[in-house]
């Protein structure tokens, strides 16, 4: 039987990475998990000069889930560069690394600086919903998608994954990553939510809104997944809510090609293997040979 899948031509040993601003840069879980058994690392986002993130509170519990503003708070690329990815060379994973800015020109200049460093993919991140408001309208747009797509593409070294923003219609997103050259979509991000704190009688995160991440947006995402295999012909990493191996199988069924866990790794930092470890037992019990045999074969 047989775990490995290949994303834009780049071979995981399984199907299951981290969610982007969920697992630090890898170091910081490395004493909770073997970071040599996940298929990917996908870091943190990495911006070309150090961000310090939003102000405080940013990060509040809901029913279902979690709720953050933290803003993509980040040490910048040359930090990155120097302490980060030379970590992650340590381990028999792949490194996907999380790319952020607030206009083309900034996202350019990251992937200019990835070019040459000893990386394997990149997550390009057009769509956090607790940055500035003109940004995430850029990301919304098809035609601005496909252009920065294509923009990224003209110098990126390494496979290209968009993270598609969500919008009422995602597959017009894909599409258009898709027109613009993307190597494979990555979704969904977190959804915008609100809290109110009664007895403080205020917003219960500075922001005021902040992106509901758990298991309260699992059936969203599963649904958008779905509604994007039917519309793209690039591979898609899916993920939203996943805390456990049945909830990663849905989204393979529903047809994305590998999976990424986030929320759950706050309150069960070793999640990721039980993912791995239920994904190759589901296998075994349902007589797939390899994870691609199971992949969107719910039509």
């Amino acid at each position: 039987m047989d775990m490995s899948v290949k994303i834009a031509g780049v071979e995981w040993k399984n199907p299951v990475t981290v969610a982007s601003g969920t697992f630090g840069s890898g170091e910081e879980f490395s004493e909770f998990v073997d970071l040599n058994r996940l298929g990917a690392v996908t870091t943190k986002g990495v911006a070309n000069v150090p961000w310090p993130g939003n102000p405080t509170p940013r990060v509040a519990e809901v029913y279902g889930g979690m709720m953050n503003a933290i803003g993509l708070q980040n040490p910048g690329i040359d930090l990155f560069c120097k302490r980060d990815i030379p970590y992650l060379k340590k381990f028999d994973t792949k490194i996907i690394v999380n790319v952020c800015g607030h206009a083309p020109e900034e996202y350019l200049e990251v992937v200019e600086r990835l070019a040459d460093e000893p990386i394997d993919m990149m997550e390009i991140n057009i769509s956090c919903p607790n940055v500035n408001a003109g940004f995430l309208a850029f990301g919304q747009d098809a035609k601005h998608v496909e252009e920065l797509t294509g923009q990224i593409k003209k110098i990126a070294k390494q496979p290209i994954i968009m993270k598609t923003p969500n919008v009422t219609d995602i597959t017009e997103i894909a599409k258009a990553a898709e027109a613009g050259g993307a190597d494979a979509v990555s979704l969904i991000n977190t959804l915008t939510g609100m809290k109110i704190d009664i007895n403080r009688k205020t917003f219960a995160v500075a922001n005021k809104t902040g992106g509901v991440s758990g298991p309260i947006v699992k059936p969203i995402a599963v649904r958008m997944v779905y509604q994007v295999a039917q519309a793209v012909n690039i591979p898609i990493i899916g993920m939203g809510g996943i805390s456990c191996a049945e909830d990663a199988i849905e989204f393979l069924l529903a047809g994305a090609s590998a999976v990424s866990v986030g929320t759950a790794n706050f309150h069960d930092p070793a999640v990721t293997l039980k993912v791995i470890d239920g994904i190759e037992a589901y296998m075994k019990k349902n007589g797939f040979e390899t994870v691609r045999d199971m992949v969107g074969i719910v039509k």
